[in-house]
C-alpha cells in the first residue's frame, strides 16, 4: 500500500469517527475546548491574531471559541483559499461580520477585510497521534502555509480535534508540518517536538 493509499484509508475511516463523534458530544466538546483554549491563551499571554475555521461537516466546532477570543479582545482572522498549490490567507473575522460561500463550500470573510499574519494557528485535522502529527482533510493548503510561516518567525500551531480522533500512527510524508499541541474536549496536550 502506498502513503496516499494509507492516508486515504486513514482518512476515510476517521472522517466517519468524526462526525458521529460531532453527533454525539459535539455541542458539549465545543464548549469544552473553548475553555481549555481560552485558558492556554491567557497562561502563554498570547496578545497577536489567532487564526480559526469555520467548521465544515464533522470538525470540531470552534465557532464558541472564536465568539470568546473576539468578546475578550483577542484579534480574530479566518483562513480563505486562494487556489490549488497556494497558501492560505488570513482575514480579520468578528462576530456579526457576513461571510460568503467560496468554491470549496467553505465560509470566508468578505475580500475586503485585512489579512493578517496569525501568531496562533488553529487547525481542523481529520486524525492526531502522539508525535503530534497531523491528517488533514487532502490538499497541503496547512502543511503549506505552515512552513511559510515557519519560516518567517514560528507560530504557535495546534490542532483542534474531538480526543477520539486520535490514532496510533498518522502515515506522514516529508511536507507534512507537526502540531506544537492539540486541543480537544479533555484538554490541551503539547508534543514533545514543540517548543511550549
Amino acid at each position: 500500500m502506498t502513503l496516499t493509499d494509507e492516508k486515504a484509508a486513514l482518512r476515510k475511516k476517521m472522517r466517519m469517527v468524526r462526525t458521529r463523534l460531532s453527533e454525539t458530544v459535539g455541542v458539549a466538546a465545543a464548549a469544552a475546548l473553548a475553555a481549555h483554549v481560552t485558558d492556554f491563551i491567557q497562561e502563554k499571554a498570547l496578545s497577536g491574531p489567532v487564526s480559526a475555521y469555520w467548521p465544515g461537516t464533522g470538525e470540531m466546532d470552534c465557532r464558541p471559541l472564536l465568539k470568546r477570543l473576539d468578546a475578550a479582545g483577542m484579534t480574530c482572522c479566518l483562513p480563505v483559499v486562494g487556489g490549488k498549490g497556494q497558501s492560505l490567507i488570513f482575514r480579520r473575522w468578528r462576530r456579526g461580520d457576513v461571510l460568503v460561500r467560496d468554491r470549496y463550500g467553505l465560509d470566508n470573510p468578505i475580500e475586503d477585510q485585512p489579512e493578517l499574519t496569525p501568531s496562533l494557528v488553529l487547525a481542523p485535522l481529520v486524525a492526531f497521534d502522539a508525535g503530534g502529527n497531523r491528517l488533514g482533510q487532502r490538499g497541503g493548503f496547512y502543511d503549506r502555509t505552515i512552513a511559510a510561516l515557519r519560516l518567517k518567525g514560528r507560530p504557535i500551531v495546534i490542532g483542534l480535534a474531538f480526543a477520539g480522533q486520535e490514532v496510533d500512527r498518522v502515515p506522514i510524508d516529508v511536507y507534512d508540518e507537526p502540531l506544537d499541541a492539540v486541543a480537544t474536549e479533555q484538554g490541551i496536550r503539547r508534543f514533545k517536538k514543540s517548543r511550549l
